[in-house]
């Protein structure tokens, strides 16, 4: 487990919805607004959101009614999506706004998919300082450091949100974690794994492994290595109880998304991957209750995970602590969020 003193803004109460937060009711549909036009997802959760009829009571109740539109600038594969997501957004009957602010008056909850992480920090603490539930997808951020300056404004202005991949609430990933094969011992994770050199090289598509990898291993890494070459990656944690996981990114030949799971009492592959519903659902949940379904420490650590993967990519593959990448972190965090805090 990484030393309490590098997490200590995550013992800070979780959050308790206010009066002025969304509840579960059936009064009214909640009004959903999406930051970034510049990734799939955007279309794929209004599709899930809007096409939900009175039988489907775990998506009903939610209008995706507004969308701001930026994403990256120079990311080119994000950015040359935006002109035409937001015209199926518009056919979609959702309003196009120009700025945050603008979105954030007409909105109950946020959906934060700029593509680029980089963007993330400056977008979630717009949305942070209203108090308003926010998922925001993956990469949480483009660093580390922004990731742990984003929860810990959120701690901040006591603001509800949560981020993950959707591999994680896959079918088979979920039973693993819910005891399917007893304790977990060992894991090893698979997922395409392109790189984007404005990220940490995990972050950009390789945490759909390494979130599968957390959740069937849970926290308590202390140190990785990696080995990397022109068409694969390959990270090893190794836990503070002895357990070993692995995680192996793709980038030549077939690819696809899974990876098998040791336990006291069996071992199993964790499956396909089991398409968007799945995460739709527990951010309906969680926009409903304003309660996040991951704890904050899960999430900082599988990205601590991923930034010492780098690392130890960089040093030719040695072993890197993470209590050491976390204290990096966190002192890179307090400059991004010098004068924020107010």
């Amino acid at each position: 487990m990484l030393a309490l003193a590098f997490f200590w803004f995550l013992l800070l109460p979780t959050p308790v919805p206010s009066a002025q937060e969304p509840q579960e009711n059936a009064k009214a549909n909640l009004r959903v607004g999406i930051i970034g036009l510049d990734t799939s997802h955007v279309i794929a959760f209004t599709k899930a959101f809007q096409q939900a009829g009175e039988d489907d009571p775990d998506l009903a109740g939610f209008d995706v009614v507004t969308a701001y539109p930026f994403g990256s600038a120079d990311i080119e594969s994000s950015a040359s999506r935006i002109p035409k997501y937001t015209e199926d957004m518009k056919a979609l009957g959702v309003e196009i706004v120009d700025t945050i602010d603008q979105l954030l008056a007409k909105v109950d909850c946020v959906l934060l998919e700029t593509n680029d992480g980089r963007l993330h920090l400056e977008q979630a603490l717009q949305v942070f300082r209203t108090g308003k539930p926010v998922f925001i997808d993956k990469p949480t951020g483009s660093n580390l450091a922004e990731v742990v300056a984003i929860y810990r404004a959120a701690s901040h202005f006591k603001a509800p949100m949560f981020s993950s991949s959707s591999l994680r609430y896959s079918a088979g990933a979920q039973a693993i974690r819910a005891g399917k094969i007893g304790r977990v011992l060992g894991c090893s994770t698979y997922s395409p794994c392109s790189l984007e050199k404005t990220h940490v090289d995990l972050f950009w598509y390789g945490i759909h492994g390494v979130e599968t990898l957390y959740t069937c291993m849970g926290t308590g890494c202390v140190s990785v290595s990696h080995t990397s070459s022109k068409d694969f990656e390959l990270a090893v944690g190794t836990w503070n109880d002895g357990r070993i996981g692995t995680f192996r990114g793709i980038r030549a030949g077939t690819k696809g998304y899974g990876g098998i799971a040791f336990g006291e009492k069996g071992i199993s592959e964790i499956g396909p991957y089991g398409g968007y519903r799945p995460l739709v659902v527990q951010i309906a949940r969680f926009f409903k209750t304003a309660i996040p379904p991951i704890a904050a420490e899960e999430t900082i650590e599988l990205y601590a995970f991923m930034q010492a993967a780098q690392k130890s990519k960089q040093q030719g593959g040695k072993p890197v602590m993470m209590k050491n990448i976390m204290q990096e972190a966190e002192a890179a965090a307090d400059k991004l969020l010098s004068g924020e805090l107010k």
